[in-house]
């Protein structure tokens, strides 16, 4: 079960984004299907343009297709390296 929910504050969305962003570097299936959820909730939340409150107008644009990618690579991930789904058996080199 995820440890993400609708509850879950910006902030624990984000920690959980930056903690299993190492998914592929610590080998873990488990830290990559929290990611995509972290991913998935980020770009759910997180607007695409916010100005800041200071007197110089600021304001940041965010590329969500950044995230989007990092989903994607998540999500191949998860399924090269998950041990669910149908296996193909081949008697090719069989003797």
């Amino acid at each position: 079960m995820s440890t993400l929910s609708s509850s879950s504050t910006d902030a624990e969305v984000r920690a959980a984004y930056d903690d299993n962003a190492s998914y592929e570097e610590d080998g873990s299936l488990a830290k990559a299907k929290a990611f995509v959820t972290a991913v998935r909730f980020l770009l759910r939340r997180q607007p695409k343009r916010f100005a800041a409150g200071g007197r110089d107008g600021e304001e940041i644009e965010l590329d969500p297709r950044v995230l989007q990618d990092q989903l994607c690579s998540a999500q191949s991930y998860v399924a090269a390296n998950s041990s669910t789904g149908i296996k193909h058996v081949s008697f090719e080199d069989f003797r």
